[in-house]
């Protein structure tokens, strides 16, 4: 099964994500900000990440510059 990592600050959104992607037969891992995505990507090493540019914390743009700095 595929694994696909939500990360998004609004908890509304990231909830309905969440359901239609497991609806589709999806394994979903949801983070509430680009810290803690940063972390469960590390831990998780999913598929496909879905990530919200606008968030405090870390934005969407730092988050993916973190991903990228790893080599893996």
């Amino acid at each position: 099964m595929k694994k696909i990592l939500v990360i998004d600050d609004e908890a509304e959104l990231r909830a309905m994500m969440v359901v239609a992607l497991q609806h589709r037969g999806f394994e979903v891992v949801e983070a509430t900000n680009g810290v803690t995505g940063v972390e469960l990507a590390r831990a998780e090493a999913p598929d496909l990440i879905l990530c919200d540019v606008n968030m405090g914390k870390m934005d969407g743009y730092a988050t993916l510059s973190s991903l990228r700095s790893e080599p893996a």
